[in-house]
């Protein structure tokens, strides 16, 4: 039998999203039916990423033109709302959809999976392609309706429908403006039609929920499959002086993925000296460019194994990604949130909702912003209830810890 390309897409200069796509296709190369359906390839246009690719064996394709470290800084500006301004210009759309094309047109993919890489629905949409998207629901047009969390204390409840009427088509031309725009424009360039609405962007043929069911209140659509999370296994190790730390007081995880902004990454860990705490921060790549005080009670390292280390954490504080967000939640333990951007408060909030998480808006006054944050944590390390809570949950999803398998079964039955 010849077996058909399955095409990974990540955004590779993402760790979230790459460490995504490659748990998915480890899932569909363990599975003795997918195996056989399905030659897994991936694709990337740049990004420190790419190493997690090719260190588990999976053939990778760069594409022309490859991302400088300077779009990719500036690609992250504009998501964590540090610059409002397009991620790309139209022309530099139509070249990266030019590019996409050469390796679709080589492949012949059955399908694409992928999460965030900006050309690729544009360019399987010209080659007639399904998409299949790695999403979680906080990005449904449902869940930004309703606030997505950030309005949930308003009251009375006409105010709280009031602000949700005006916040949503903000994030649509937040959303349109930072990303979809340049999308369109390359649609007009090719002839096909563009994305409108707005996130009718991210409506593929597939999309695999990358969270346990009930993570929010939103109905899923027609073809949105709960899988579960999709978290790394095996690609990073704990290093010996995270054992050597003493246990003579609480321990703090603190990671803000790949996509923290630097000088928050900054603030925050200054913020812990002469704390009653040991914090483990593996936020190294973040703060390169930052000059950061450590104080002596703050361990910052590479990239860890984040399951094993918010198991050993007594909280963690975390930037709000899906990743970092389901981490924590199997883990049992109480979350203090900063998002970086719309999405990641979206998620931060519904730890919120489910009792056992603070959530702190990201915010450019230093002091406010470190106070809050510093209070958030000594308020949830005294709350019993809260670490009851986390417990709870992350009892009632142990079962949805590995979405892969999900996601390979997904892929036989509708691709393979």
């Amino acid at each position: 039998m010849n077996r058909k390309v399955l095409l990974f897409a990540p955004a590779a200069f993402s760790l979230a999203e790459t460490s995504r796509m490659v748990e998915i296709a480890k899932g569909v190369a363990r599975d003795p039916v997918a195996s056989q359906r399905f030659e897994i390839r991936f694709i990337s246009e740049g990004g420190d990423f790419e190493s997690l690719i090719e260190d588990n064996h999976f053939p990778l394709e760069r594409v022309e033109p490859q991302l400088t470290p300077e779009k990719i800084a500036h690609v992250f500006a504009v998501n964590d709302e540090e610059k409002f301004a397009p991620a790309y210009s139209g022309a530099e759309m139509i070249e990266k959809v030019a590019g996409d094309l050469v390796v679709l047109d080589r492949l012949h993919p059955v399908a694409v999976v992928t999460g965030s890489y900006l050309s690729m629905p544009l360019s399987c949409r010209l080659r007639g392609i399904p998409v299949v998207w790695a999403v979680q629901s906080t990005w449904l047009p449902g869940f930004f309706a309703t606030g997505a969390g950030t309005t949930d204390d308003l009251r009375p409840p006409a105010l709280k429908r009031l602000v949700d009427a005006l916040l949503y088509p903000l994030f649509r031309a937040w959303m349109w403006y930072g990303f979809i725009h340049p999308v369109n424009q390359a649609s007009r360039h090719y002839r096909v039609p563009g994305f409108r609405p707005v996130l009718s962007y991210f409506h593929g043929h597939t999309s695999l929920v990358a969270e346990p069911p009930g993570f929010t209140d939103i109905p899923l659509p027609e073809d949105h499959f709960p899988i579960g999370a999709l978290l790394p296994t095996g690609e990073f190790s704990l290093p010996p002086q995270v054992d050597a730390l003493p246990h003579d007081r609480p321990l703090i995880y603190f990671a803000m993925g790949s996509s923290g902004v630097g000088h928050v990454v900054a603030d925050l860990l200054e913020s812990f000296r002469d704390t009653p705490y040991q914090v483990v921060a593996p936020v190294k790549a973040l703060i390169a460019d930052q000059h950061v005080d450590v104080p002596p009670n703050v361990l910052v390292t590479d990239w860890l194994p984040a399951l094993e280390m918010n198991r050993r954490a007594d909280l963690a504080l975390i930037h709000g990604g899906i990743g970092t967000v389901l981490t924590a939640a199997l883990a049992g333990r109480p979350v203090v949130g900063v998002g970086m951007q719309p999405e990641q408060v979206a998620n931060i909030s519904c730890l919120v909702r489910k009792g056992f998480a603070r959530r702190v808006g990201k915010s450019r006054n230093r002091t406010k912003l470190v106070s809050e944050v510093q209070s958030a944590i000594a308020e949830l390390l005294a709350d019993d209830t809260a670490r009851e809570r986390a417990a709870a949950y992350a009892e009632s999803i142990k079962d949805w810890a590995d979405g892969s398998a999900r996601a390979s079964a997904l892929l036989v039955e509708r691709y393979g």
